[in-house]
């Protein structure tokens, strides 16, 4: 049985010398967090809010976890590998498989559902058919951080983040495997905690390592907590503490230290990058890291959420507009 687990803070606590004033854009939200996935997050209410809206004619049943949202779908799944499709346009549209073992993660792209199951096994199936088209086997990972990235697709290709540190191309047209790329090979908490293509390069990260692919494999150690990306520059969060700024392919611009910050998300927005830190506090820095004022904000225990302009936390919301 596969274990999640997130890191756990230091004993030690962030302390700033000096604090601007306390953050001024706060919401209330009549719902509470329950679960999140990477971009989504489902509420006490079981409705699905996505990165850009809440989605208010989808609801997910009571025994199922929310997978993600994917080409239109709303993924849910049960413990028992029960997994649902609802389509957001149409909320009658519901595709139903049953797959016999739990999910890890899951994507949608026109007639393929591809599914990361929390054995390591990959697969791709058939919406409209529910046939197996493909089997790929992984190594079992024994516990995981919970940030699971959903497979990626990507013109004829699906990328397969897995949890033991992997990215696996998979040819969706001629259903093979074409290639395997390591991204670090710890022995736990190694699962691909980030992906993105960026400037043509594949980024991804797990909580050790951090990858650029392009015709070279570039790769350099870090402790990972968060990572964002400007249109521009790679941002990192370490769990030392640092908030470091990199090229694509993963040169050092700039980096700031905070003694024992413990980061839940970061968010990158018109030239600024916005931390939240556990302690009640909001770190607003330039792009090229020269500069920055600390906020002072109420953070709640419970999930936390990052969508494109705020940072979602139980029942409220920190906004950085």
């Amino acid at each position: 049985m596969i274990v999640f687990f997130t890191a756990c803070s230091s004993k030690k606590v962030y302390e700033p010398k000096s604090v601007k004033a306390h953050w001024p854009h706060y919401g209330q939200s009549n719902d509470t967090i329950i679960d999140i996935s990477t971009e989504s997050a489902l509420l006490d209410s079981r409705k699905v809010l996505a990165k850009d809206k809440l989605i208010e004619n989808i609801t997910i049943e009571e025994s199922y976890r929310l997978v993600g949202n994917s080409d239109g779908w709303v993924i849910s799944a049960n413990i028992d590998g029960n997994l649902s499709l609802q389509f957001i346009a149409d909320a009658t549209m519901q595709e139903k498989f049953e797959l016999k073992k739990t999910v890890a993660g899951a994507s949608v792209k026109d007639d393929v559902l591809a599914v990361l199951f929390a054995d390591n096994e990959m697969a791709l199936y058939s919406i409209s058919s529910k046939e197996l088209l493909l089997k790929e086997q992984g190594n079992p990972a024994i516990a995981v951080d919970a940030k699971i990235v959903n497979p990626f697709f990507m013109n004829d290709l699906v990328l397969f983040l897995t949890l033991d540190g992997k990215i696996v191309i998979i040819n969706a047209q001629e259903k093979k495997k074409l290639r395997t790329v390591i991204v670090s090979s710890e022995s736990n908490f190694n699962n691909i905690i980030y992906f993105n293509v960026v400037e043509g390069r594949l980024i991804a990260a797990t909580g050790y390592k951090l990858l650029s692919m392009a015709k070279q494999e570039l790769r350099e150690s870090y402790e990972i907590r968060n990572v964002v990306y400007d249109n521009k520059n790679l941002y990192i969060a370490t769990r030392q503490g640092e908030i470091i700024s990199l090229t694509s392919d993963l040169q050092v611009n700039a980096k700031l230290k905070f003694p024992f910050a413990h980061f839940l998300g970061l968010i990158a927005h018109n030239d600024k990058i916005y931390a939240l830190e556990k302690e009640g506090y909001l770190i607003e820095m330039s792009q090229d890291l020269l500069t920055y004022d600390i906020y002072e904000v109420n953070v709640n225990k419970g999930y936390v959420f990052v969508a494109d302009k705020k940072f979602y936390v139980d029942d409220e919301y920190i906004t950085i507009e």
